[in-house]
């Protein structure tokens, strides 16, 4: 009999064959939300792209270019930054992203990081997360703005909109750009710690009312929020300071303006750090209103036990089998050691009432 061949691995073939699939390049564009030109104040009408749009503010040599970008990729951030030329450790910070917000200046450009917030309609004690945070990071040079965005609650649709229909903040160029950016966080930051005051306040009203059942779970909830909240904000007021110093290269009066974005994202960060020092007490109080409560039921169920040991005492003595018990073989016997029962078990009750133990 002639002998058969092998038959080849199909498990080995289909390693052998097995090839990466090649990566898709998504263009530019697709990252771009808006790019536009702004000369004297005022938007340059037509589109351009981000490429386009430096070289006619360059061949101007007046006005600056404004792109914005949402979650941009490597290979899109990496033109953006070829073009406009940012700083490698720049655009590895924009693509990490979840980075504390911070202030950075290389060269004639400044790279500032902020946080985004966003407050999550919700009912009371129902869902575990309250506030969502992004990322928005800004780049500022003499001719252009970037402004990345991560996460989708960070839209900047308005805030172009509204300088756009300032051309006196325009004309101060690309700090305004920075401020208008800033300004907007912060009022977000504003708005959702409103929300937040709302829900604290509930959280304390029904911590202290007398026939309330908070669960604690729910203050540790609302609090590890307070907590995330204070992380994402908190650290934005050293970057604001000095944006504000005298050395920045920004206008006087762009200065001016971010000075008072600082003033007012100070109160924000005191307004957080009462929250959590109100919730910390809430906590407490929640610790001890359940101390209480469970004592009150232990002396509740001690009462309870009292009086039924009396009777148990009783029906344990008589259930004995001895035969020279007084009562035992009396007529009255029964009836009276009942009536004993329920005389000391009604006196117990009376005490315990008027001790305000039942």
């Amino acid at each position: 009999m002639p002998s058969i061949p092998p038959l080849p691995s199909f498990r080995a073939a289909g390693r052998r064959s097995a090839k990466p699939l090649p990566r898709i390049r998504i263009p530019t564009a697709r990252a771009i939300v808006d790019c536009a030109v702004y000369v004297d104040g005022k938007r340059l009408r037509g589109h351009f792209s981000h490429s386009a749009a430096l070289a006619e503010v360059r061949k101007r040599g007046t006005g600056f270019v404004w792109v914005g970008l949402h979650e941009p990729d490597e290979i899109q951030m990496g033109d953006i930054a070829q073009t406009f030329g940012l700083h490698a450790l720049a655009v590895e910070d924009v693509l990490e992203g979840s980075h504390r917000p911070k202030l950075e200046r290389y060269d004639d450009t400044l790279m500032m990081v902020m946080r985004t917030v966003a407050y999550v309609e919700h009912e009371l004690h129902t869902v575990s997360e309250i506030v969502q945070t992004g990322e928005v990071v800004v780049f500022t040079a003499p001719d252009f703005v970037v402004a990345v965005r991560q996460g989708e609650h960070s839209g900047l649709a308005g805030v172009r909109q509204a300088l756009e229909n300032d051309s006196e903040r325009l004309l101060l160029g690309p700090g305004a750009v920075l401020h208008a950016i800033a300004d907007y966080v912060v009022d977000t930051y504003v708005e959702v710690t409103q929300k937040l005051e709302v829900e604290v306040d509930l959280v304390e009203e029904e911590v202290f009312s007398p026939k309330s059942q908070v669960a604690i779970e729910s203050i540790y909830q609302l609090k590890r929020e307070i907590v995330e909240l204070r992380r994402a904000v908190s650290p934005l007021a050293t970057p604001l300071q000095l944006l504000g110093r005298p050395d920045t290269p920004l206008p006087k009066e762009v200065r001016r303006y971010l000075r008072d974005v600082a003033d007012h994202h100070i109160a924000v960060t005191e307004r957080i750090r009462d929250f959590d020092e109100t919730l910390s007490a809430l906590v407490n109080a929640a610790v001890a209103r359940t101390a209480v409560q469970q004592n009150t039921d232990m002396r509740k169920i001690s009462a309870a036990v009292a009086i039924a040991a009396v009777p148990t005492m009783i029906a344990g003595i008589y259930g004995m089998n001895f035969d020279h018990i007084p009562e035992l073989h009396q007529v009255w016997g029964y009836p009276a050691v009942l009536t004993l029962m329920a005389i000391l078990c009604t006196t117990l009750l009376v005490i315990f009432r008027r001790n305000k133990w039942l």
